[in-house]
């Protein structure tokens, strides 16, 4: 299996998501750079996170327009599985492979700090290995990490399932005080309609290393093998 790490200007978390497949997957990972118009017959992309183009417009509206992006929404268009976090997630919703937008922070400040989240359907590739109701410790850091949508594309993701985490306590509970950013729902994280295109604000290539005291995001990676045949 071959991973593709996409990298704008502005990318800072791309090494990162690197780090993190080839610990935790021992599988092929190579950079594709947001100029080009080949994705290297890779079997997996991956939007890291970062302040792609200096946040400038709004996160993640410039970068949907270079050139790699018009090859990732082919794939994802074909059935090619795609993930972003954080500036990621920005970027698929600013290309319309993700339904809603990510909005500023309530606080109007910019969050880094660890949260948890909750898996609310383990059935989507990167939650699949993931415990129903557990909690997760995820580090965040964004400032624009609000999740908006309205009534009607919030319950169709609720209908179909496409709802991949919501951010809740150390026990898991889903409450308002958990909401750390505002999101509607408590939504951490979706997926599309086809359930091969993922986003996620919180950062699990941040919790892949036990020197890091956090291990909690390593299954999400370790998922993608188990599901996705090259």
């Amino acid at each position: 299996m071959k991973f593709g790490v996409v990298v704008f200007p502005g990318s800072n978390c791309d090494q990162d998501v690197i780090d993190a497949l080839r610990q935790t997957t021992e599988q092929e990972v190579v950079r594709l750079w947001h100029k080009d118009h080949d994705l290297q017959n890779c079997d997996f992309i991956v939007l890291p996170g970062g302040f792609s183009y200096g946040d400038y417009l709004r996160s993640g509206a410039i970068a949907r327009f270079s050139p790699i992006m018009q090859e990732v929404i082919k794939f994802a268009n074909s059935g090619g599985y795609v993930w972003g976090i954080c500036n990621g997630f920005q970027i698929l919703t600013e290309a319309g492979l993700l339904p809603g937008a990510l909005l500023r922070n309530n606080s109007q400040k910019f969050i880094c700090q660890n949260v948890y989240i909750t898996p609310e359907n383990t059935d989507l590739l990167p939650t699949s290995l993931l415990e129903p109701g557990k909690a997760y410790k995820i580090p965040i850091a964004h400032g624009e990490g609000r999740f908006h949508a309205d009534a009607d594309t919030l319950k169709q993701l609720q209908d179909n399932g496409q709802i991949m985490f919501r951010y809740c306590d150390a026990n898991g509970k889903v409450t308002e005080a958990t909401n750390c950013n505002g999101s509607a729902n408590n939504i951490a994280g979706i997926s599309n309609a086809g359930k091969n295109v993922f986003g996620m604000m919180p950062h699990p290539e941040r919790a892949v290393d036990a020197e890091l005291n956090n291990t909690d995001g390593r299954l999400m990676f370790e998922a993608l093998l188990q599901t996705v045949k090259a």
